[in-house]
């Protein structure tokens, strides 16, 4: 195997890849990235068993198929170093890959390519066409509400439900918050589909999306999801479990609408906030007429309240919050004013942007 290209060619892709690799291995190999050479493509592969990520790099150069693994962060610390303007000549030579440029020179150890784990397999369930930015807006605006090394591990990733309707619906859920966003898609979808991603999943796709400006296809399996561009894949596998019907959860029927400024109800939270319950993290609203007074307090007996002017007309109302799950909302949405829907204290709230976002957030209430 022998190939050339410039630092700044490969640079991008590599790190990339690195962010897929096994960061405390269980084998040897998993350390490593796969470096393949054929039809004049240099493909660099990455994974930790649960994640891969596959870039492709033309190579104008002639090259010499073949190849092997080598070290993935010693690689990247390596071109890392070099300058973008470096001409990297690559050649494996028995068991070592030598790294050449005009003044520098290293030799890395390898392990077989045979010994490399794929996680490719048939995707036949469905397969998707959509927008980049479409696909990063949905996963932006709900991934902060998955759990976190939760018993309930299907709720420790996101789920992709793929409607006949042309549509796919992101969800996160701990099981005190939810967060729910909806994005247009091309298939041919006959029958809805869903799949969970797992949490380091959705974290890797979304830095896989960052590094793409293009058309994204997505395939699922009964155990794999595979997003795919021009020169990059992404293959995750799916948590195996039946996620809840996050559709039962959204709270129907509330009465008490709340419009607020998004900025200023955020900077009263976050006010209020500091003299909260650090374990706890409890704030209390009063709705009145025109306002709503935020309340909090901790074990000093020290205490805070804030009053913000609001559009709301209905009975008074007094519900707890966790002051944490109320600010991660409010900076997940983009919109100026948000619409809060209240049905009574021991109720979910119900939080949408104004300018018809297709994005809804539930917050459970708290007992303070």
């Amino acid at each position: 195997m022998r190939f050339a290209l410039e630092q700044q060619a490969l640079y991008g892709p590599l790190q990339l890849v690195s962010g897929a690799v096994e960061k405390r291995q269980t084998l040897p190999v998993l350390a490593n990235v796969l470096l393949q050479v054929e039809d004049s493509v240099l493909s660099i592969t990455g994974t930790d068993l649960e994640v891969e990520m596959v870039a492709s790099i033309p190579l104008s150069e002639p090259s010499e198929v073949g190849e092997t693994t080598v070290p993935a962060k010693k690689l990247l610390d390596i071109v890392k170093s070099l300058g973008s303007d470096d001409r990297i000549v690559f050649e494996l030579q028995e068991n070592k890959v030598k790294l050449m440029t005009h003044k520098s020179k290293f030799t890395l150890s390898t392990l077989a390519a045979n010994e490399f784990p794929s996680l490719e397999e048939s995707l036949g369930l469905a397969d998707v066409k959509l927008d980049v930015a479409s696909l990063r807006s949905v996963i932006g605006d709900t991934q902060f509400a998955m759990a976190q090394q939760d018993v309930r591990y299907y709720l420790n990733g996101m789920l992709f439900d793929f409607s006949p309707e042309q549509k796919l619906i992101a969800v996160a859920t701990d099981g005190h918050r939810l967060a729910m966003s909806s994005t247009d898609i091309e298939s041919e979808i006959s029958e809805r589909q869903q799949a969970i991603i797992p949490r380091k999943g959705v974290i890797e796709l979304n830095r896989f999306l960052s590094s793409v400006d293009e058309e994204i296809q997505l395939q699922i399996s009964g155990n794999h999801i595979k997003a795919s561009s021009t020169h990059f894949s992404f293959t995750s596998k799916l948590v195996d479990g039946k996620y809840p019907d996050y559709e039962k959860v959204l709270p129907k029927g509330g009465d008490k609408l709340v419009v607020a400024d998004r900025g200023n109800l955020r900077d009263a939270l976050q006010k209020a906030s500091i003299l909260c319950n650090e374990k706890f993290r409890g704030v209390r609203f009063n709705l009145q007429s025109g306002l709503v007074k935020i309340h909090s307090n901790n074990p000093e007996q020290e205490e805070a309240e804030i009053e913000l002017e609001v559009d709301y007309n209905g009975t008074e109302l007094e519900i707890g919050f966790n002051v944490n799950y109320m600010l991660d909302v409010l900076n997940a949405v983009s919109s100026d004013n948000v619409k809060l829907t209240f049905s009574d204290a021991n109720s979910s709230l119900l939080v949408e942007e104004i300018d018809g976002s297709s994005s809804v957030y539930v917050i459970m209430p708290m007992r303070l």
